[in-house]
């Protein structure tokens, strides 16, 4: 053994003990790895700074800004809406429905872009349905790798099989010849988290910090019902108006909004006429609400998606303003000032001095000091803040939402992924996807910066250094030449154990594709020398490399950290029995198909 192999030994070691013991952050240990192997003279500075322009981490990058732009269109906020519908909001079925959706996508997509898809989905779900993001995103994740397996043309060590097979002077494979043992992971995968999910997923990371809008929501007592009403033909209601049927003062309910062949009108304003086939979102109690609805005979909607705090779903929330002294708006009141028609925000409380008003205060004068709480979008809550008079004093969260662009984010995110399915390299296609998103307007290009995240950046630029490290070293070679003398007359299972666990830890700590060029001519030459099946040993290789689980150095893995708000404890915890679990599986369907 070589001074560089021991050396390179000694940081892989480091690293796995410092990524276990979660005592520091993972990506200041990936910076310290990729830091530590020039030092030391292992690699060349140039190499160890290779990681930042590596298509893993350009993909990310590409990934993360086309995420924001369609997030910033609301776009989400509508497709999430039916797939909640069909999926339920129920915690098992979510992550039943989407991991069976995301791994089958990507049986014949880069996991990378099948979780680009929906992971703007699944935290617009978890911000609705109120289950913690980490309890969804894992399961999105993993789900992915494992639908990797499935077809020849899923994931980089698939494409690259055959290619190594001919090498070695071997048939090639056809595009279903791994399906049987891909399907039976995946299969295996959803399981795990059907029965183990409460156990293994983390409860709390990822529970954000209540916003302002849920502040107000639970300092004043807001309004906690919200009901989807929808106008049948014949209604009494239609032709009218909220004032004409009293809506404030008879039945105590705020018309939040108004559904109309798919648009939405938000705080329609006092003379709004009802027509056959609109959806009234109604906010009050519930006897209010029904009895309401049994007096002009309206349907109510399913309300399945409709958890508990449905007023702060889609772009908008709650606020809340001050009259400020002097003010313009001092002695008018809301019907002069027009609020819902020029502002379109639905007033629904008024604190002026000790007197507190929950009801219809329309023609109450405002007075400098009175606090204000409206409903209404992020876009028209920041406009009515603008106005002179009048301050707004919670911030809203959430970026402008450019409806009109939505389509040109779709546009340009499913551009992206059709050039990288068609052959395209991954990172030049995310990448140009990203950027046309800030050339047509979708994002400005602080607001793209301001998506990456760089903490995910660092994590996998420092790590693929170690990678070339264990590579260009020897070590990787002096590693299989020592396993290869050791598998010399050994049992078929203790062989195909040992390729499965080599392949597993050799993607932990570099690229999948990096690791299947490096072991499937080891696992070519072990079966030649031990009678066995070469073929089958190397898809056991090819698949194996995607059981990348313990540890959150899979690309995928590095993307859902962030949003997730995980902990390496995290993965090693959701990840260590999947990982066993993908080992027994893969091991045993390789030798009954393939064997």
């Amino acid at each position: 053994m070589t001074r560089e192999i021991a050396l390179a030994f000694f940081v892989l070691a480091s690293a796995m003990v410092l990524f276990i013991s979660d005592r520091m952050r993972s990506d200041i240990v990936a910076i310290l790895v990729m830091l530590t192997l020039p030092w030391l003279g292992i690699i060349e500075p140039k190499q160890a700074f290779s990681g930042l322009s590596s298509s893993a981490v350009l993909s990310l990058i590409g990934v993360m800004v086309m995420s924001a732009g369609i997030e910033s269109t609301g776009l989400m906020a509508r497709i999430a809406r039916p797939l909640l519908r069909l999926a339920g909001s129920d915690e098992k079925r979510l992550i039943v429905f989407f991991s069976a959706l995301v791994g089958s996508i990507s049986a014949f997509m880069q996991n990378i872009g099948a979780v680009a898809l929906f992971l703007p989905v699944l935290l617009e779900i978890s911000r609705q349905t109120k289950i913690p993001a980490s309890r969804l995103l894992i399961p999105l994740g993993f789900s992915a790798i494992l639908g990797g397996t499935l077809t020849l043309v899923a994931s980089g060590p698939m494409i690259i099989l055959n290619d190594l097979l001919r090498q070695g002077g071997l048939a090639p494979l056809g595009l279903f010849s791994v399906t049987p043992v891909g399907l039976a992971l995946l299969g295996s995968g959803i399981l795990y988290f059907l029965f183990f999910g409460k156990a293994v997923l983390p409860g709390n990371a990822g529970k954000q910090e209540p916003s302002e809008g849920e502040r107000l929501f639970e300092d004043w007592g807001l309004p906690n019902e919200v009901v989807r009403l929808k106008i049948p033909p014949g209604s009494s209601l239609e032709g009218q108006t909220p004032e004409g049927i009293d809506l404030w003062k008879t039945w105590g309910l705020h018309l939040l909004f108004v559904e109309d062949r798919g648009k939405a009108t938000y705080a329609p304003w006092r003379r709004f006429p009802f027509k056959e086939g609109q959806v009234l979102g109604l906010a009050g109690t519930q006897e209010g609400c029904r009895a309401f609805s049994e007096k002009f005979g309206l349907r109510m909607l399913d309300r399945r998606a409709d958890r508990e705090q449905p007023l702060l779903l889609g772009n908008a929330s709650f606020a809340q303003y001050v009259v400020l002294p002097r003010s313009p708006l001092a002695g008018k009141s809301i019907r002069q000032i027009a609020l819902r028609r020029n502002f379109g925000v639905e007033p629904l409380l008024l604190l002026s001095g000790e007197n507190v008003f929950r009801e219809d205060f329309s023609d109450f004068p405002l007075r400098p000091g009175d606090a204000l709480v409206v409903y209404g979008p992020w876009d028209n809550l920041r406009r009515l803040g603008k106005e002179e008079g009048i301050t707004l004093v919670t911030p809203v969260s959430g970026q402008p939402m450019r409806e009109e662009k939505a389509i040109t984010a779709l546009a340009c995110f499913l551009g992206a992924i059709v050039l990288a399915v068609s052959g395209v390299s991954l990172s030049l296609a995310l990448l140009s996807g990203a950027l046309a998103m800030v050339l047509f307007g979708v994002l400005s290009m602080d607001e793209a910066y301001g998506a990456i995240d760089w903490k995910t950046v660092f994590l996998l630029a420092g790590l693929i250094p170690l990678g070339l490290a264990m590579d260009s070293t020897g070590a990787a070679s002096y590693l299989a030449e020592r396993l290869s003398l050791f598998l010399a007359g050994k049992s078929l299972t203790v062989i195909l154990l040992v390729i499965a666990l080599l392949s597993t830890v050799f993607s932990l700590f570099m690229s999948n594709v990096a690791a299947t060029v490096l072991l499937v001519p080891f696992a070519i030459f072990v079966g030649k020398e031990t009678g066995v099946d070469p073929r089958g040993l190397a898809i056991l290789v090819a698949i194996c490399v995607a059981n990348s689980f313990i540890l959150p150095t899979h690309q995928v893995n590095a993307l859902l950290i962030a949003p997730g708000g995980y902990r390496n404890a995290d993965f090693i915890r959701a990840g260590g029995f999947l990982s066993v679990l993908f080992l027994f599986v893969a091991v045993l369907l390789v030798r009954l198909f393939y064997l």
